[in-house]
């Protein structure tokens, strides 16, 4: 009966070697597929913002370039000078998840904006829209449903986003004026009231004794999750200059219009 033949020391060290090495090249030749994988991933992502915020600005100038030639076919539009700032969104004080969302939103919907409203100061240039449900509030400033329409007689509310347009909010004073431009007129406004309330104080859209614009958004600016109270900027209405004769002019802005011209 034959015997197995023992093998000997050697060979089995060298079998153990080569297995050892064979799998050492398995998991370094896996760290180096996986690495790449990694960095491919992060040029993608890095690529993704690049191109998001280009996006963005292109289309906020596109809208901003929209309402101009809105204003522009006005009747005495040719002896006015360009009343709109033409540049882009500064997204320097914006929080990078909002200017993400921005860029996004400006892909859904496009569309020319109510009116812009500018705080020079501040450098602040904002479109404002209709509402102010999650999709209006990423591209822009929106008018809150239930106050005055823009250029009434009114108390009109406006709200943005703290960590978007409304975040150089921060930095308002008393006296700052501020700018709402419409396709009819200019309107200049002056801050007399600047508040921190309770989300459910709804007093600081109430009429007041002039024409009111009502700045709203979460506080404090830099919170982290849902900002438990509310910033306040209130302005009065200091002057205006109107594009479009009285006529062309709905009702309620005519008559605030005529009243404004006999003080």
């Amino acid at each position: 009966m034959m015997r197995a033949r023992p093998e000997a020391p050697g060979n089995a060290m060298t079998l153990v070697r080569t297995l050892e090495l064979g799998s050492s090249s398995r998991h370094l030749w896996a760290r180096c597929w996986l690495e790449y994988c990694l960095s491919g991933v992060g040029l993608a992502l890095l690529l993704v913002y690049v191109v998001a915020r280009i996006h963005g600005a292109v289309m906020s100038r596109a809208a901003l370039w929209s309402f101009e030639r809105l204003a522009d076919s006005s009747l005495i539009a040719e002896q006015q000078p360009r009343q709109v700032a033409s540049g882009g969104v500064d997204f320097r004080l914006w929080s990078g998840k909002r200017a993400s969302a921005y860029a996004k939103a400006l892909a859904l919907k496009w569309d020319s904006p109510l009116a812009v409203l500018s705080i020079r100061r501040l450098h602040l240039d904002v479109p404002i829209f209709e509402g102010t449900d999650e999709l209006t509030l990423n591209r822009g400033a929106g008018r809150i449903i239930g106050t005055a329409r823009l250029g009434q007689e009114a108390n009109v509310g406006i709200a943005a986003h703290r960590d978007g347009f409304f975040r150089g909010l921060k930095d308002i004073y008393m006296g700052d004026e501020i700018e709402l431009v419409l396709p009819q007129r200019k309107s200049v406004y002056i801050v007399d009231n600047i508040a921190i309330v309770t989300p459910d104080n709804a007093s600081v859209l109430q009429s007041r004794s002039r024409p009111t614009l009502t700045l709203v958004t979460c506080y404090p600016f830099y919170f982290v999750g849902a900002a438990p109270q509310r910033y306040i900027v209130q302005a009065s209405l200091k002057s205006f200059e109107r594009w479009h004769q009285p006529s062309e002019i709905d009702p309620g802005v005519s008559n605030m219009n005529n009243k404004e011209k006999a003080q």
